[in-house]
C-alpha cells in the first residue's frame, strides 16, 4: 500500500512541477500580462491548488487505512469480551465446586491469567476510545483502585513487601489511565530496587507518595527521566516509554507530578490530585 502511495505522490509531485515551471515561462515569456501582481496570483493560486490536490493524494489512503485498523480493533475487542466472561463464569463456579488442592492451585492460575487478559482487554479498549478523542472521566475510589492494583501486581512480584497507607478518596478522572500511571511507578520502582523488596505507597490529603528504597538518581538523571526511550540502566529490561507515559497523562489530567530521589537511598514519586 505505501510503496504504491509513495509512486503515486512522486509522481503527481513531478507532473505538478512541471506544469508549474512551463506555465511559469509561458507568463513570463508569451503572456501580455504586465503587472507583476496579476501573474504573481495566479500563480500562487495553481501552487496551493496543487498542494490540495497532493496533501487529499497522500492523506486519503492513510485516513482509510487508520479508520479500517480502528474498526477492526473494535471488533477484535468486542469479539473478545464473550470468552473472557466465559472463563470468568466457569472458573467461578469451578472453584466453588472443587475441594482438591491441586484443582483450586491450577483454577488460581486460570484465574491469574485471566485477569491478566482482562487488564490487556481493558487498555485496547481505553486507548481505542483515547484515539477517538471520548472524554472517559467517571468518579472511583483512589484507595480501592491502588489496592486492586497492588493485588495484581503481587501475583507478578511476590517477593515485593507493598506497605499500604491509604486515606479513603474520591477522585473524578480516567480510572484505566490512572491504573497504567500506578503500574509504570511501581514496575520503575522494583526494576531499580535490586537490594530491596520494599515499596511503601501513602495516600493523604489527595496526594499519592510512592516510595521505593533502591539505587535512587542524580539531578542529571532526574532532569532526563520523562525523555522517550531513556533508561538509566541500559541493561534493565522495557523500552523507556512508562514515565513520558506517565508525565503525558499528569499534564493532560491537571496532576501535579515530582520525583524525589538521591543515590542509594531510592525514589520517591509524588501526585498531588
Amino acid at each position: 500500500m505505501f510503496r504504491n502511495l509513495r509512486i503515486n505522490i512522486f509522481i503527481y509531485y513531478f507532473l505538478t512541477v512541471t506544469t508549474f515551471l512551463i506555465i511559469f515561462y509561458a507568463l513570463i515569456q508569451f503572456s501580455t500580462i504586465t503587472n507583476i501582481y496579476i501573474i504573481a496570483i495566479i500563480i500562487l493560486s495553481f501552487v496551493i491548488l496543487s498542494a490540495i490536490f497532493i496533501s487529499k493524494l497522500a492523506v486519503d489512503p492513510l485516513y482509510e487505512y487508520v479508520i479500517n485498523l480502528q474498526n477492526l480493533s473494535k471488533e477484535t475487542l468486542h469479539e473478545l469480551n464473550l470468552p473472557i466472561t466465559t472463563i470468568i463464569s466457569n472458573t467461578d463456579m469451578l472453584k466453588k465446586n472443587s475441594v482438591d488442592s491441586k484443582n483450586l492451585k491450577r483454577i488460581a492460575r486460570i484465574e491469574s491469567a485471566c485477569n491478566m487478559l482482562q487488564n490487556r482487554y481493558n487498555e485496547l479498549d481505553h486507548m481505542i476510545k483515547t484515539q477517538t478523542f471520548q472524554e472517559i472521566q467517571e468518579s472511583f475510589e483512589l484507595d480501592t483502585l491502588i489496592e486492586e492494583r497492588v493485588t495484581f501486581l503481587q501475583h507478578i512480584y511476590p517477593h515485593i513487601d507493598f506497605k499500604l497507607s491509604l486515606e479513603k478518596t474520591t477522585i473524578f478522572n480516567d480510572k484505566i489511565g490512572f491504573s497504567k500511571v500506578i503500574d509504570n511507578i511501581i514496575e520503575n520502582g522494583i526494576k531499580y530496587s535490586q537490594q530491596s523488596t520494599i515499596i511503601d505507597i501513602k495516600l493523604n490529603q489527595k496526594t499519592l507518595l510512592i516510595q521505593d528504597f533502591g539505587c535512587g538518581m542524580d539531578e542529571v538523571e532526574l532532569v532526563r527521566i520523562f525523555d522517550n526511550y531513556y533508561q538509566s540502566n541500559e541493561n534493565m529490561q522495557g523500552f523507556g516509554i512508562g514515565l513520558s507515559m506517565v508525565k503525558r497523562f499528569c499534564d493532560k489530567n491537571s496532576i501535579t507530578l515530582n520525583f524525589y530521589s538521591k543515590i542509594d537511598y531510592g525514589t520517591t514519586v509524588s501526585l498531588s490530585l
